[in-house]
This record gives C-alpha cells, structure tokens and sequence, in this order.
C-alpha cells in the first residue's frame, strides 16, 4: 500500500500531503517507473516530477503536433545533440526542434512521446 508522510509547509499551521513510494521497489503506482541505478554521468539532466513521472508531455499548437521535455537542467544543447541523434538512428528525418534554456524546455515536432520516454529510462533518467 501507499503511504502518506505529512509534512508542515509553513509556521502558520498550513501542510500539504506529500506521497511517498515503498521502499524497496515492490508494489510501485501503476505507470511509475523507477530508473534502475545511480544517475547517468552526463552534462545535462531530467528531473521527475513530485509524482515520480517523467516530464515528457505531448500536445497542439496551431494544428501541430508537438512533443516538450521540462525539467532540463544543465547543457540544454548537448541533450538536444543527443536526442536528435537518437532520432536520427530510428530512420526519423531532421526533426524541428526548439530550446528554451531559461525554462529549461525542449519542444520537438511530432508527436514522439513513447520514444522520448524510452530513450529517458535507457540513460537512467
């Protein structure tokens, strides 16, 4: 089962629920899923969101498909670099892609949602 850790936010009494995962990896949510060793040694990095997702969201704009990867820390370039070479190695053409460093966001073309995902958890975000 699931446990609930309550933790105060601020001195005035307000407190927020935060849930944790079970030790040990055991009976995880449905759809977590948790890397399988220590953080790869890379110039960039993908942070999780507070319920343990991968921030990979897809959506339109304008009629377009687009697929965006949040929480990028580091050399935003080199993760780019990396991702269109993984693309590149599916037989997928260039694909157009936007970088935000200041929000720490990669918008790519298309919609490419499972391949980002398993791409992320093979270099052990």
């Amino acid at each position: 089962m699931t446990e609930f850790n309550l933790r105060k936010q601020r001195g005035d009494g307000a407190a927020i629920l935060r849930r944790a995962l079970p030790p040990g990896g055991a009976n995880y949510p449905r759809g977590v899923l948790i890397p399988a060793g220590a953080p790869p040694d890379l110039p960039y990095s993908v942070r999780r969101s507070r319920l343990h997702n991968l921030p990979v969201y897809l959506g339109l704009r304008q009629g377009r498909r687009l697929t965006e990867l949040r929480r990028i820390h580091g050399d935003i370039w080199a993760l780019e670099r990396d991702l269109r070479a993984f693309l590149g190695s599916l037989g997928v053409p260039e694909v157009a892609a936007q970088v935000n460093e200041v929000t720490g966001t990669l918008r790519l073309r298309g919609h490419w949602g499972p391949q980002l995902r398993q791409w992320l958890l093979q270099r052990g975000f």
